[in-house]
């Protein structure tokens, strides 16, 4: 099943039939490896994200039944996450390299990126427990699988679009609050806030795409850009915090000035960037679009 919820089928049904295909999925991804561990344990997380953007739109009606399996979904992702975090400081470096300014700048970007892959094959090996994390992450696939069964949300209509409109309002004054927090105290905390409801915004997009399929596309595709820009900011955030705890991996001090100069240049530039683009993203009026969600949803259900 595709990555969506149908308002033509009750809503318990639609939710566990998402679920359970990004579950299945990940569970797979992880028993067999197709293009390898790594990149099984990077997709599977993909999939548990999903799932977890996927019960916040229940929230209103199973907060129980959310708060446990958003627990057990997140704990299992970051059980995985630590080859994966190695990784993506590499990519960050690389991505640099295309906005460099000097020979000199690429050249500490290569130092950067060598200590880098230096750094992840260290933790790799050091990671000698990972095949067991994955047997039991595995497990946890499989039982949140099963406790799907547990969830009952009802089969009325009216009751699904309620549901639907608290959650999409909750999530669109969480978006609200973060935005403001970034043009008031651009940090780097307030930024990761932005990205997380951005990431919430883009998948419920999807999921609910059936609504009003022209507006949600292009909803759901400046949402994406958006997410891509702070993604990128993120992943620079968490190498300057690296770089000011272990500065020894990065050199003396003129490659490490050059480092920092030129990823302080890309993030303040990405996150002007993301302000613009966050301020269209987020335009429209929280609480009229929550109020049209529930009432497109009704009205599909009935018809």
């Amino acid at each position: 099943m595709a990555y969506r919820i149908r308002p033509s089928e009750p809503l318990t049904q639609e939710i566990r039939a998402v679920a359970e295909k990004q579950l299945g999925r990940a569970v797979t991804l992880l028993e067999e490896q197709p293009d390898g561990q790594h990149k099984a344990i990077h997709d599977a997380r993909k999939r548990f994200k999903r799932v977890r953007a996927l019960y916040r739109l229940i929230e209103p009606d199973a907060k129980a039944f959310r708060k446990v399996e958003n627990a057990r979904i997140r704990d299992i992702a970051k059980s995985l996450s630590t080859a994966r975090d190695a990784t993506a400081l590499i990519e960050t470096t690389e991505y640099l390299v295309s906005d460099a300014t000097s020979a000199e700048e690429i050249a500490a970007l290569t130092f950067a990126s060598n200590a880098l892959i230096e750094r992840r094959d260290r933790i790799v090996a050091d990671e000698t427990d990972l095949e067991e994390k994955i047997t039991a992450a595995i497990a946890e696939g499989r039982a949140a699988i099963d406790a799907l069964q547990t969830l009952d949300l009802g089969d009325s209509a009216a009751k699904a679009a309620k549901c639907l409109g608290k959650a999409w309002r909750k999530q669109r004054n969480a978006a609200a609050s973060a935005l403001a927090a970034c043009h008031a105290q651009p940090e780097a905390d307030v930024f990761h806030e932005l990205r997380k409801s951005g990431q919430i915004y883009w998948m419920h997009l999807s999921l609910l795409r059936d609504l009003w399929p022209s507006a949600m596309r292009a909803k759901h595709d400046d949402a994406k850009v958006l997410v891509e820009i702070l993604g990128h900011e993120h992943d620079l955030s968490v190498l300057t915090q690296l770089i000011n705890e272990q500065p020894e991996l990065f050199g003396d001090g003129d490659t490490m000035a050059r480092l920092l100069g030129a990823v302080i240049s890309k993030q303040q530039a990405l996150r002007h960037q993301a302000l613009r683009m966050a301020d269209s993203v987020f335009a429209d009026d929280g609480e009229e679009e929550s109020r049209i969600i529930a009432m497109l949803w009704k009205a599909a259900a009935a018809s």
